[in-house]
């Protein structure tokens, strides 16, 4: 850790106790004054680690709205940080979705510069089976509330009115395209458009961005399939194999795809965070869980017109350049294997292209593009844990190599596992939530992102820790935590800069992500245009 992080900390808590002297704060203040510095002072020989303390926010977290879908409680919430307060939320229920699951979403900048005047966001809605992967004592089924108004894989977007103080739902994308997707949504660097992905269907889809009542079209969608060398589900993965990458047309009339609700689906519901390994020992039923490659989300880099449309089962995604929709290559994290494969495209109707890889070591799941450019961060999980980190400074995605690894001795067995990320405003932190199985408490790692070296800890923030999302003026870094599950659910707020706990704000219905809304189009980097 840096003089200048070690002495804007010790700066920030003495003028917190008060210039009368520490003893003005009494035992407790002064204690824990004295461990912050004394940790600080240590820091240059290992992570700063602390357990998360239980407290209300009792500071102005600044004029944002922060935006959280339900998950199982089947709408989203839009909280005001300023007055921490519902601003405004909907439901899907009430739009005669019988089985909503609030999965992912992505905000558009503000037309008008404030979003408290208005804005419009993507939501994606899971399907199938999920409903049930939980546990839950439920009837739904034999209610029949999983028909086809409540297959799932909605894409709602959806407009909150400053001037009524409301939400409203403006389009249902998956109707009016035919492609119904249920995963990670991340709009384009500029704004003009935003990447689905799905990977119950291994399905990415590029879309327009619509307005108010406009309908959305579709730029480009692909299909990636697995064919692989073994003869046994537990081995499928692990010995390698081949992946097709399919571009997809529209098959109904109107220029519509045939791919709402559950058609098109592998798996009968998602792999849950580090759920990878149920579907080789088959735990996870489907109608092709051999031919999974588990494409369920598509980033943007920042600096550059290329996505990384990542599968969770091959170990790494494909580079796609979004000026002409070709893809590229084909880049791997796991340790010890190739980092960059070259496609050969075997087929131009419809265009297919492969990939052979001699083995996958390990899934890979949620990454993320440096906002400033020139790094790629992508998680590998379960047999590795540890995060996989590129130099993609080059403007050909061909030579994009991994360069480190973030590792930690705890990240050992399958959990406790390295799970989402975003960044700093500043660019010089990389914040993960890392999982570990429920009941117990996640933590949050803060990594300097010029050594790729973990310099703080935050143990014990809460079940479930989920997506991070950070204030556009750098203060404040803010990490969900789901509650989908029953549980305890909220948000754990600590600040950029200092790295010092700010404290925990509430938050309804279970989350499973959080954005904070844009006011301008420079700012979705730092929003779900680069990380997942």
């Amino acid at each position: 850790m840096n003089d200048r992080f070690a002495t804007k900390l010790a700066r920030r808590n003495l003028f917190r106790f008060g210039a009368a002297g520490l003893a003005g704060a009494g035992v407790f203040g002064a204690n824990r004054f004295f461990a912050e510095r004394s940790a600080v002072a240590a820091a240059a020989d290992g992570p700063i680690s602390e357990d998360a303390r239980y407290q209300g926010i009792r500071e102005q977290l600044g004029r944002f709205i922060l935006l959280t879908p339900q998950k199982l409680g089947g709408g989203t919430h839009a909280v005001d940080l300023d007055a921490q307060k519902t601003l405004a939320w909907i439901s899907y229920w009430n739009y005669g979705d019988s089985c909503p699951i609030s999965h992912h979403l992505a905000a558009f900048p503000a037309d008008s510069g404030d979003p408290y005047k208005g804005f419009e966001f993507v939501n994606t809605t899971q399907g199938g089976d999920n409903i049930l992967m939980y546990g839950l004592p439920t009837r739904i089924r034999e209610n029949g509330m999983l028909g086809q108004a409540g297959q799932g894989n909605h894409i709602y977007r959806v407009g909150y009115d400053g001037k009524t103080g409301q939400m409203d739902l403006l389009e249902d994308i998956a109707e009016t395209t035919g492609i119904g997707l249920g995963v990670h949504t991340v709009p384009f660097p500029d704004g003009s458009g935003f990447a689905c992905g799905d990977g119950q269907k291994d399905i990415v889809a590029f879309f327009s961005r619509a307005r108010g009542r406009e309908k959305t079209t579709v730029l480009n969608a692909f299909r990636a399939d697995w064919q692989p060398k073994a003869d046994d589900l537990g081995s499928t993965w692990l010995k390698g194999g081949r992946i097709v990458l399919t571009r997809l047309a529209p098959s109904l009339d109107l220029g519509r795809y045939d791919l709402e609700g559950t058609t098109g689906n592998k798996i009968n519901f998602e792999m849950a965070p580090m759920a990878e390994l149920r579907v080789e020992r088959g735990q996870i039923p489907g109608n092709d869980p051999r031919g999974l490659t588990g494409l369920d989300f598509c980033l943007h880099d920042p600096g550059h017109r290329f996505s990384l449309m990542g599968l969770r089962m091959c170990g790494g995604g494909f580079i796609v350049d979004r000026k002409n929709w070709e893809p590229v290559c084909f880049i791997q994290a796991n340790e010890g294997i190739q980092d960059n494969f070259p496609l050969n495209k075997v087929s131009g109707s419809p265009d297919t292209w492969v990939v052979d890889l001699p083995a996958v070591g390990n899934p890979i799941h949620e990454s993320g593009f440096h906002p400033n450019g020139g790094t790629l961060c992508m998680m590998n999980n379960l047999r590795a844990n540890n995060v996989a980190v590129f130099d993609t400074s080059n403007e050909d995605p061909r030579k994009w190599k991994r360069v480190t690894f973030v590792k930690d001795p705890e990240w050992q067995g399958e959990f406790p596992s390295p799970f989402h990320l975003n960044y700093s405003i500043d660019g010089t932190k990389c914040f993960f939530t890392i999982l570990r199985p429920k009941p117990m408490k996640s933590d949050v790692v803060v990594v300097d992102t010029k050594t790729w070296k973990i310099i703080k800890k935050f143990r014990n923030v809460g079940v479930d820790a989920q997506t991070t999302c950070t204030t556009y003026d750098g203060k404040y870094a803010i990490v969900i935590f789901s509650g989908f599950q029953r549980m305890e659910a909220g948000a754990f707020v600590f600040r950029q800069d200092t790295l010092e706990q700010v404290g925990y704000m509430p938050n309804f219905g279970g989350h499973h992500d959080c954005v904070i809304v844009p006011s301008k189009v420079e700012e979705l980097k730092y929003s779900r245009s680069c990380t997942v």
